[in-house]
């Protein structure tokens, strides 16, 4: 396990680097809206977490205004500790066997037409973790079954392949796996993890089930250099990824690695136009953007060009009828 502390980018014993003072158009209002206080209120009964809290994401105020949580299944402690990551790291506790039934009834409760659950990394678990994502599936198609189903797994190291195939078969709508940075930085940003087995998984769910959505992500400002993030963009195309979010990378504290550089929605526009040269079905690139931020609307675009484009191949002539005429 790694420890955060040791991270190269974390201060000194004792000394705590000038705060980095954010732009503009990264600021955020602080949550204070009735439905967000609901919302909260529900993720506490239910005993459920959620990455928008343990991650610290800036659209928390947003998105739970609206009714929209991404929970967060597995418990809330990673066996990995990421350099970029806020959540705790450490020794998780046992899985609550009525996660998946407490996240049915959320969704229920939200009106939810369209769900993200994600979870920690559960490198102790002898699945990862997999059957409970499979449970979580199945427990809301039982109980809302018009809920479109997101999902955003850890990569299951050592046990990829068995773990993709069990969550295919429970037929969720979407899955997301982030790549999260270029391979260059892999070492530091994300040690516990490796690009091409991170590539290989994407590739392994659309094996399974092409018409499984994939989706991934990578956050900028970390260090790397726009080739590289291109590269990435035609590396998510090889494995057919179908959706990628691109969105700032922020310091949630002195001890994460630093943000190197705070892109401009400039950069990321162009960033967005390039994905979507390169055949993306959908692609979310700006500042704020994180990988369940608008979900399911992106997802209802998504959908419809994938039909639009079936329906444009379905318009063309095959090879030999054209030898034909």
């Amino acid at each position: 396990m790694n420890d955060l502390a040791n991270i190269p980018n974390a201060a000194p014993d004792g000394e705590r680097p000038p705060r980095q003072r954010k732009p503009d158009w990264i600021r955020v209002r602080a949550p204070v809206s009735k439905e967000y206080n609901e919302t909260r209120k529900l993720m506490r009964e239910l005993n459920l977490n959620t990455v928008c809290e343990e991650a610290a994401c800036p659209n928390i105020g947003e998105c739970w205004s609206k009714k929209h949580a991404t929970v967060m299944i597995l418990g809330d402690v990673c066996t990995r500790a990421c350099a970029f990551c806020n959540v705790k790291t450490g020794m998780p506790r046992a899985v609550d066997p009525m996660e998946p039934e407490n996240t049915a009834v959320a969704a229920a409760k939200m009106g939810l037409e369209h769900i993200v659950v994600t979870s920690v990394d559960r490198d102790d678990l002898p699945d990862g973790g997999a059957g409970q994502f499979v449970k979580v599936i199945e427990a809301l198609r039982r109980n809302t079954p018009n809920t479109t189903i997101e999902i955003l797994t850890p990569d299951f190291r050592g046990k990829m392949r068995a773990a993709v195939e069990a969550i295919c078969e429970a037929g969720p709508d979407v899955y997301n796996h982030n790549l999260e940075t270029v391979p260059r930085l892999y070492p530091t940003i994300r040690p516990g993890a490796r690009y091409y087995a991170s590539l290989r998984l994407l590739e392994e769910v659309k094996a399974h089930n092409p018409l499984i959505f994939t989706k991934s992500g990578i956050m900028l400002g970390l260090g790397e250099e726009r080739l590289e993030v291109h590269q990435v963009m035609d590396d998510m195309r090889s494995a057919e990824v179908d959706f990628i979010t691109m969105g700032q990378y922020l310091q949630p504290t002195p001890k994460h690695a630093k943000v190197e550089e705070f892109v401009t929605p400039k950069a990321f526009d162009a960033y967005g136009s390039i994905a979507r040269a390169k055949g993306f079905l959908q692609v979310a690139s700006s500042p704020l953007t994180r990988s369940s931020y608008h979900a399911g609307d992106d997802f209802a675009v998504m959908r419809a060009a994938r039909e639009e484009k079936l329906a444009k191949e379905a318009m063309r002539p095959r090879k030999q009828d054209r030898l034909k005429v």
